[in-house]
């Protein structure tokens, strides 16, 4: 789209002028960085198709026509957790219907069960189990580094990670470094929820706060270790806690430049005490999507998670922004399930996850966790 084309869209002069803003014709990567107020505005007065066309220019000129997905499974050792959550589905007490507990025996079985499989990364989180500390933590990985010594290890939300380190009585970098000589290689972007004290005090109070969640992450990637972002989106919050919490996850990408990935979680309001909020219109997820792409322009992926939105809602992702659709996971995550998502065993092949990438216009990469590509 040109500047020109613009005018026929019927906008408003300021979203006009934002749109004019971003759609950089020498260098769209570099074009203008969205204000707060700016984003705000996109939000509640910029057409979705406007949105979808400024996001796809921007996804191009990142990443061209390319679009990622990997081979991974999921290991959940547990889903008891010390922690409340209103929004969470997937949490139980111990002795609760539904609960699971896998000791670090089990755990190493069903690493072991995955040898000889192409997977490139095994992806484990869970509930903050009250018993677990950090050598636990450190031996749950080696076990799995063991079985699986050429895959990469992506584990432990921050919240899981805040906890047992505070617990071990050592500084986040401290705590860290263990896991990492244990081999944990990289950390997903869970737990984040949504940043506001305001909102938080309401769906996840006893959890860790913004500024602790985003210390962990910082802490990682000062000592190398590559993680992930997240957002959840769709409950009681408003635009501009959304945009709030956007903003606070630029502001360290600028520090650090450690964050891969952004994946902006939509919440599900089966079996869980917020039912009654209800969920979002895929119009609404799809300028989620959009604005995360171009609000966030120093995080270089933006993920649609497809077991969380559902395998059309993912391939629509992708023509606003996505240019990653996570991996095959082969059945191995409880948490969307849990939650009512459409896939209630999720799994795909990579000859599917391809064909959904070639049918929505872009060219599938085989990457590894840190987004190189894998050549077969």
């Amino acid at each position: 789209m040109n500047t020109r084309l613009l005018r026929h869209m019927h906008l408003t002069p300021e979203v006009e002028h934002i749109a004019t803003a971003l759609l950089n014709p020498e260098n769209p990567a570099a074009g203008h960085r969205l204000t707060d107020l700016e984003a705000l505005t996109l939000m509640r007065e910029a057409p979705l198709a406007l949105l979808g066309t400024l996001a796809a220019a921007r996804k191009r000129a990142v990443s061209g026509d390319e679009v990622y997905y990997n081979r991974n499974i999921h290991i959940e050792p547990t889903n008891i957790c010390v922690f409340r959550c209103r929004f969470c589905s997937y949490r139980r007490g111990a002795g609760e219907p539904d609960a699971w507990y896998h000791d670090l025996d089990a755990v190493e079985r069903l690493a072991a069960e995955r040898r000889g499989e192409p997977i490139t990364e095994v992806h484990i989180v869970g509930g903050v189990h009250p018993e677990h500390d950090l050598d636990y933590y450190c031996e749950m990985i080696r076990r799995v580094k063991k079985q699986l010594p050429h895959v990469a290890v992506k584990a432990y939300t921050a919240v899981e990670l805040h906890y047992i380190i505070s617990k071990a009585g050592l500084t986040l970098a401290e705590g860290l470094q263990r896991l990492k000589e244990a081999g944990m290689e990289a950390i997903p972007g869970g737990g984040a929820e949504i940043f506001a004290p305001e909102i938080r005090e309401q769906i996840c109070p006893e959890k860790p706060t913004a500024e602790e969640w985003l210390a962990t992450h910082e802490a990682a990637h000062g000592l190398g270790i590559s993680t992930n972002c997240t957002i959840l989106y769709g409950h009681i919050e408003t635009y501009e806690h959304r945009i709030d919490h956007l903003r606070r996850l630029r502001e360290l990408q600028d520090r650090t430049h450690g964050f891969d990935a952004f994946i902006p979680l939509k919440y599900r309001n089966l079996h869980n005490s917020m039912s009654a909020v209800g969920e979002v219109s895929l119009p609404e997820d799809m300028k989620m999507m959009a604005l995360s792409r171009l609000y966030l322009d120093n995080i270089p992926h933006i993920k649609a998670y497809w077991p969380m939105l559902g395998i059309s809602a993912t391939e629509l992702a992708l023509s606003f922004g996505a240019d990653d659709i996570d991996g095959t996971i082969d059945d191995t995550t409880k948490i969307y399930s849990m939650a009512g998502a459409e896939d209630q065993r999720p799994r795909l092949t990579t000859e599917r996850m391809e064909q959904l990438v070639r049918s929505a216009g872009f060219t599938p990469v085989e990457r590894n966790t840190f987004y190189q590509p894998i050549k077969h």
